[in-house]
């Protein structure tokens, strides 16, 4: 499999960390040296702009250790009933519930064999040999 992008992120001169969480997430900030910076394409694409004073990718890779990985692979909720405001949550944070219910998602999507979810299978089998377990 291609390396894929886990998270877009950058860091202007000036210390701000610019995030893209999803496709079309087009976030921007003018530095204090007077220029804008932009990012945007989440995880799908990455496309930002290029200033006199470059930032610093700190983007995230699937070629990283996978600790990096699933601190820094994010899935946006709005809560158990859907009815709450829209959150970013590291894989590491999500409960075992939510990941067994994300890969059943995508399967009756037909999309089974996706990179979510190899991903929320390599995160269960993860806490599966270290033990660990997240309840709702």
């Amino acid at each position: 499999m291609e390396r894929q992008l886990i998270l877009s992120r950058i860091q202007t001169p000036d210390g701000t960390i610019l995030r893209s969480m999803h496709q079309h997430d087009y976030v921007t900030h003018i530095d204090k040296n007077g220029e804008t910076y932009m990012l945007d394409g989440g995880n799908e694409y990455q496309r930002y702009n290029i200033c006199k004073e470059p930032f610093k990718d700190l983007s995230i890779w699937s070629d990283a250790p996978f600790e990096i990985i699933r601190e820094n692979y994010h899935r946006g909720g709005r809560g158990k009933n859907g009815d709450e405001p829209l959150k970013w949550v590291p894989m590491s944070e999500m409960s075992d519930s939510w990941l067994e219910n994300c890969i059943t998602y995508n399967f009756k999507r037909g999309c089974e064999i996706n990179f979510p979810n190899m991903m929320y299978q390599k995160e269960l089998d993860y806490r599966k040999e270290n033990n660990i377990f997240i309840e709702d």
